[in-house]
């Protein structure tokens, strides 16, 4: 059995949403259970033979500072969910709460990956091809060093190497251009390290890449500063709820743009379903000594089980040994800061 806590008592809905969520979750994951974190009187009514409830008397609320999550809500459902995976009572935990706060505790209980300086939050954007572009980090650092982009590269490649078992995920670096020399100085000092982790084995570099490769995915993942990987996440969900206005305003208006939207309902319902950033809810905190997921706070059902689902195939294809093995193999390179010797060729997963 693979085991997941979960803060309940998270998000813009609580538990409405979420036990409605880990139901759903455990009809149809048969070798999951679940720890649910939150107040007694949430759990009214609620029941599963693979549940069971652990008592916390406080929430983080969404606009808590992280020093009245840290110092003052000990005992809140988001601190207590992270603190069965420290326990090893859980594989990973989930939440849909206040994001600052969960990467403080995460942080403070779990404690990072040597080599690793900041965690990172790592979060797939639909491509058109189908599938996603895992973008990291969007949000958790808004200053990074060239040795940060370089952290996230190794850690974004473990993330899909192990959930979409890719071998060699190919990583990009989110520039201006495409060509080397252009970006800042921080920028071009990163690529110059990627690609000395390329020639490693560390990582498959594809190079620079524009913020139009994210949705055409160009590369498998894509690098870059808090503050500019928040604005893409912000981008697309903007998208997303543009295009379900759209269609819902053609149907409201007159018969003759009612019949043309109907006709073409069956490739605008696609391409909506394609962009519905619901799907891809759950984002990675790496680079911790534990599998944290953040759901977004505004999640519904079925989004916050996608982000049930993402953690769980995350533990039980060993993201965090996968993440760990390539940070070990990696960090000459992740200390020195600058090119390593080149060694002989070894096998990471």
């Amino acid at each position: 059995m693979t085991t997941l806590a979960v803060d309940c008592m998270g998000g813009d809905h609580g538990p409405r949403v979420t036990l409605a969520a880990c139901r759903h979750f455990l009809d149809h994951e048969p070798e999951a259970q679940l720890i649910l974190v939150g107040r007694p009187d949430a759990f009214a009514g609620f029941s599963h033979p693979r549940a069971r409830v652990v008592e916390a008397s406080e929430v983080v609320a969404m606009d808590d500072t992280v020093e009245i999550a840290l110092r003052k809500k000990k005992d809140s459902s988001m601190r207590v969910a992270i603190q069965q995976v420290k326990d090893g009572s859980a594989q990973a935990a989930v939440s849909a709460g206040n994001t600052g706060a969960l990467m403080a505790l995460a942080r403070y209980l779990l404690k990072t990956v040597e080599g690793i300086d900041r965690p990172a939050i790592a979060y797939p954007l639909p491509n058109e091809k189908g599938g996603a572009t895992t973008v990291l980090d969007l949000g958790a650092n808004v200053d990074c060093t060239e040795q940060h982009l370089l952290q996230f590269a190794v850690m974004g490649s473990a993330l899909v190497s192990a959930l979409k078992h890719v071998d060699a995920p190919s990583v990009g670096l989110l520039n201006i251009g495409e060509e080397a020399i252009k970006g800042s100085e921080v920028i071009k000092r990163a690529g110059e390290l990627l690609r000395s982790a390329a020639s490693n084995g560390d990582l498959n570099f594809h190079g620079n890449v524009e913020g139009n490769d994210i949705f055409k995915g160009t590369t498998d993942i894509v690098v870059c500063d808090g503050f500019v990987g928040n604005v893409a996440l912000k981008t697309s969900e903007g998208l997303a709820t543009m295009i379900g206005g759209f269609l819902k305003e053609e149907f409201s208006r007159n018969i003759f743009r009612k019949l043309a939207a109907l006709f073409a309902w069956p490739v605008l319902a696609a391409f909506k379903r394609r962009v519905d950033y619901r799907r891809y809810n759950g984002a990675a905190l790496l680079g911790l000594r534990g599998l944290v997921f953040k759901s977004h706070g505004s999640a519904d059902a079925f989004a916050f089980e996608q982000a049930l689902v993402r953690a769980y195939d995350a533990a039980r294809n060993n993201l965090l040994d996968r993440v760990q093995a390539r940070i070990a193999h990696a960090r000459p390179l992740l200390a020195a800061g600058e090119p390593a010797p080149q060694p002989d060729a070894v096998e990471v997963p």
